[in-house]
């Protein structure tokens, strides 16, 4: 292992690329829906060998003395991020005559602009560098800040962060409802990293021994909090969930809008499954009906007429406020609509997506015909605030459009906000990629994290129902139309609070950057 770690360490130039590339590439198998999570243990030794090796001329500047250690990160997060988020582009294929153009800028554009927080991490972790277990330490720490950094900035994309990678399947999901997210990527970096201590041998046996006790209480901790008999639920709530399926090159076509919908109301006033009641609530996907209940007045007496006493389908639409054309605004909604076709409640979305549903700087990058690329023939304008939506029997339900869902901090729900996570998406713009799976494990994460139960309603996979320890109580699967019925015990059973998951996290991430400062400072102390 030594002269393996060696070879790696002497790599320079277009080779140290190369290799860091591969290795942030090789990483991203650990990611739904491949879930080899076991890959991480060759990625990220990669990654401290490489960055062993990323020292600077000691007669140049500081900045220039970081720059290989910058490099490092960079290249391994754009392997990272190009090999994870390519499905990207197939949004833009969808209407390919008109968008085509712009598949090198998404595909290729957004890795190498998420990867500067990579190279940032590497920066952070080299400020902090020895050269025993220190190194991971400041490595995790690194990982974990540029993590949270990306979680916000520049409105923020934390898509496939490091920390889900360690959360394939329910028994290893269970630690991030004590440590959050940030806790869980440091963790993360540090447990998948340590490794690397095998070429040096130096603190080789407590590495294996935290690798081993670290592993052992992720796991332990999940086959606990899963074997533990549930708080029994207060209430219960019949739920159908829709997945029409829709082709998106019909979405918004004014001659099939009717068969559409006809599609969304027969699936919705079927028959209950066997042994499932009625339902109370329907929950339709993101955008799902096609057309603005503005310009279609007999719609909601429809949904009424559709709906039993006591019902309630709660619904995607595209929202407008405006009297005129020219004044109109319109927004990217949920809203409730009662057995009455009455819209009771409203919740517009307040996190857009860049591009997708707003143009940012619009009125300077029209000038070049720039326009928005994806989400429909409108500009959304985004929310003001979110709130709880009151479902049949006082029950209070949290929305969140699309990728909201895939915010933390966003998806922050206690028992004094509300005891439900709806989530509605439209996924079909990516096909039968990694995209819907990958998204719809965040989804999954946020009921863990949170401790209630989670509703999905996507047009095309991948709709389902979550407990809130993240088992899939069922689901429907990508290119699958139908409706699932299923009874939901609604129970909070969170851990922790959200804002001490926060607090936890940062602790973890505090810990990792304290003991990497001080094996620095002695290993300085020590040269000097």
């Amino acid at each position: 292992m030594e002269r393996q770690a060696g070879r790696i360490i002497l790599l320079w130039g277009w080779r140290r690329a190369l290799v860091a590339f591969l290795a942030g590439a090789l990483a991203v198998l650990a990611q739904a829906p491949y879930d080899f999570f076991a890959v991480c243990f060759v990625s990220f030794p990669l990654l401290v060998w490489l960055l062993d090796g990323a020292t600077g001329e000691a007669s140049d500047g500081f900045l220039r003395r970081l720059r290989p250690a910058f490099a490092v990160g960079w290249w391994f997060g754009f392997g990272y991020f190009l090999a994870g988020l390519w499905w990207v582009g197939s949004a833009l294929l969808v209407e390919a005559d008109s968008f085509a153009w712009a598949l090198p800028f998404a595909v290729v554009g957004i890795p190498l602009a998420l990867a500067f927080f990579y190279g940032f991490a590497a920066v952070v972790a080299r400020l902090l560098w020895s050269n025993d277990i220190g190194r991971i330490a400041a490595l995790a720490f690194g990982f974990a800040l540029a993590e949270w950094l990306r979680g916000f900035l520049f409105t923020g994309f934390p898509w496939n962060a490091v920390g889900y990678a360690a959360m394939p399947v329910p028994l290893l999901m269970q630690s991030v409802s004590v440590t959050g997210m940030v806790g869980m990527n440091a963790l993360a970096v540090f447990v998948f990293a340590l490794p690397a201590l095998l070429a040096a041998r130096q603190h080789l046996r407590l590495g294996a021994a935290l690798l081993v006790v670290l592993v052992a209480a992720h796991a332990g901790f999940g086959y606990i909090r899963l074997a533990a008999p549930e708080k029994p639920a207060a209430h219960s709530l019949d739920v159908r969930i829709v997945q029409p399926a829709v082709d998106l090159t019909e979405k918004w076509d004014a001659s099939v809008r009717d068969r559409i919908f006809a599609t969304m109301m027969g699936l919705s006033a079927k028959a209950p499954e066997p042994g499932h009641d009625r339902p109370q609530l329907i929950l339709w996907p993101e955008t799902s009906v096609p057309f603005l209940f503005t310009e279609r007045p007999d719609a909601l007496p429809a949904i009424g007429e559709m709906l039993g006493d006591g019902q309630m389908l709660v619904a995607g639409v595209v929202r407008e406020e405006g009297g005129s054309a020219a004044r109109s605004r319109y927004y990217n909604s949920v809203v409730a609509i009662d057995d009455r076709g009455e819209i009771v409640d409203a919740v517009d979305k307040v996190h857009l997506v860049p591009f997708g549903e707003y143009l940012p700087f619009a009125d300077l990058l029209g000038r070049f015909g720039l326009e928005q690329l994806v989400a429909g023939p409108m500009t959304f304008a985004a929310g003001n605030e979110r709130h709880p939506i009151t479902l049949p029997g006082g029950i209070r339900a949290l929305p969140f459009i699309c990728y909201e869902v895939i915010f933390s901090d966003l998806v922050a729900v206690d028992a004094t906000s509300a005891e439900l996570i709806v989530n509605v998406t439209n996924d079909a713009w990516f096909g039968d990629t990694p995209g819907p799976y990958q998204h719809f494990r965040q989804a999954q994460i946020r009921a863990v994290e949170n401790g209630v139960p989670l509703l999905r309603a996507a047009n095309n996979g991948i709709s389902a129902v979550v407990d809130p320890r993240g088992r899939i109580v069922d689901a429907l699967a990508i290119d699958a139309r139908g409706a699932i019925d299923v009874r939901v015990p609604i129970s909070n059973q969170a851990i922790v609070s959200s804002s001490q998951r926060r607090i936890n996290g940062m602790l973890i991430m505090f810990l990792l950057a304290l003991a990497a400062c001080i094996l620095n400072v002695r290993q300085r102390l020590r040269a000097n």
